[in-house]
């Protein structure tokens, strides 16, 4: 009898796939949470896609990576182990290890979007009223409206002004310093708000951002709390309300990222989606020694708006720049470039819809990822009938979980939801499009598109793991 069992047991290790834990495999979990507090100094600093730029910026500056533009300029080349970066526009950037094959033969890559959903200021967004200055936003992105009210909201961006200057803006991330404010109604007063949905509630025109309520000037003044907040920007910052015209300023949750529960296992923040995998990515490739395939990370802007514009990954920014690597490395040609493009394998770096307990209803819990089980694997995404989705190979998710299972990265399986609760999705499809085999692969996240949303750090030690070894394939 007890062989018989013994015969079952060993079959069913064998044939049956569990889905662990990431922490009960972890051996060293300082690891994960150093990683972990450098990641929420990383977010902290990367508010928005431009800051989160120039962080990555500074990142590859201090882990050697040179200034591919210097290279083309001088009529330079490329030789194995050479560490270059592209920027664009402040708002995208790409890191490249060249490998021993030819770039033309094919790379691997890690792409990620640094966006996140925000409210970002109307051109002409200043005005008073009932003794209030407020400002006027447009939210960018998939946003809930009515969690933006009654919190601290900060202020980042920039503003060119008459004179063709630009000018950095930021304030309310300090602890002395004034934050922003939407305001909400007392439930006092509630009465018919409560009749309506959730999506109703606050509706985008409510999104108005208190700013001042001091008056300034004499009585000719016919908005005097408006002339003062504007003799405030002039004088911090050198602007004129002309100037907002021709601003890019983003209104996003103020303070810092935090551990959460008491064993300090998550971190609650501003901008997982999709800064966590950005930070991942951008951790392997720098920690890169030498590599057979020429390995990329790709950070782009737009995804939350349909990856659109000269900063979105439906731009031309990877073709050209694997373009310009190619013409670094030999004879250059468009059709070389067609044929890396094709031969390349791609992590589509980004968050994933965790299980929700609170929230049980909208998701089939055995395809969907649990917050601490590790890396989630998605082969399709798309809504309902799989439209709009990039549904990967099977043939190269195979080769994505042999990898996974060869460098003990604890990985899991997700969906976005029931099939017809909805859905989503990523720059993958985009990718996809020049022929590349691409997979999503990222983070699980909990209250995805909140202001304050929720990941574990061993899910993010493990992203971290998983991006590293498939660049290094």
């Amino acid at each position: 009898m007890g062989d018989e069992k013994s015969k079952f047991q060993t079959l069913e290790k064998e044939l049956k796939k569990e889905f662990n834990n990431a922490w009960e495999k972890i051996e060293n979990r300082d690891e994960v949470f150093d990683l972990a507090d450098e990641y929420k100094s990383f977010l902290d600093n990367s508010k928005t896609e431009r800051l989160c730029a120039d962080e990555i910026l500074r990142y590859a500056k201090e882990n050697g990576y040179k200034n591919i533009n210097n290279l083309i300029d001088s009529k330079g080349s490329l030789k194995v182990g050479d560490k270059v970066y592209s920027k664009l526009k402040g708002k995208a950037i790409i890191m490249a290890i060249i490998g021993s094959e030819p770039v033309a033969s094919g790379l691997n890559i890690v792409g990620s979007h640094i966006d996140s959903p925000r409210l970002d200021l109307k051109p002409n967004p200043l005005y008073e009223d009932s003794n209030l200055a407020l400002m006027k936003t447009h939210y960018y992105g998939g946003v809930r409206k009515y969690q933006w009210a009654t919190i601290p909201l900060a202020m980042h961006g920039v503003i060119m002004t008459k004179d063709n200057k630009k000018v950095n803006v930021s304030f309310g991330e300090a602890q002395d310093e004034p934050v922003l404010y939407i305001t909400d109604l007392l439930p006092h007063l509630a009465k018919d708000q409560n009749k309506k949905t959730l999506a109703e509630g606050i509706t985008g025109e409510n999104l108005n951002v208190v700013i001042g309520s001091i008056p300034y000037g004499d009585d000719k003044i016919k908005e005097k709390v408006k002339l003062n907040v504007l003799r405030i920007f002039n004088e911090k910052y050198g602007i004129e309300e002309e100037d907002f015209l021709s601003a890019e300023i983003e209104i996003v949750p103020a303070g810092k990222a935090r551990d959460v529960g008491l064993d300090r296992g998550l971190i609650a923040g501003y901008g997982h989606d999709d800064r966590v995998c950005a930070f991942a990515s951008l951790k392997g490739i720098i920690e890169l020694k030498a590599v057979k395939k020429t390995a990329m990370a790709v950070f782009v802007d737009k995804e939350e708006v349909g990856s659109h514009g000269n900063t979105g990954a439906h731009s031309k920014f990877v073709e050209n720049t694997v373009a310009e690597l190619i013409n670094l490395q030999e004879d250059f040609n468009q059709l070389k470039v067609r044929r890396a493009l094709a031969n390349t394998k791609v992590l589509s770096g980004d968050v994933g819809a965790a299980f929700d307990p609170t929230f049980p209803e909208v998701s089939e819990k055995k395809n969907t990822a649990i917050v601490g089980n590790g890396v989630q694997l998605v082969k399709y995404t798309g809504a309902r009938g799989k439209g709009g989705c990039n549904d990967a190979n099977a043939e190269f998710v195979g080769e994505v979980r042999q990898i996974f299972n060869d460098n003990d990265i604890v990985w899991q399986v997700g969906e976005l939801g029931k099939v017809d609760q909805g859905g989503g999705g990523t720059i993958a499809y985009i990718l996809a499009n020049d022929g590349a085999e691409v997979v999503d692969c990222g983070v699980p996240v909990l209250g995805m598109h909140s202001p304050s949303e929720l990941i574990s750090k061993a899910d993010l030690f493990m992203t971290y793991k998983a991006y590293k070894a498939f660049m290094n394939r």
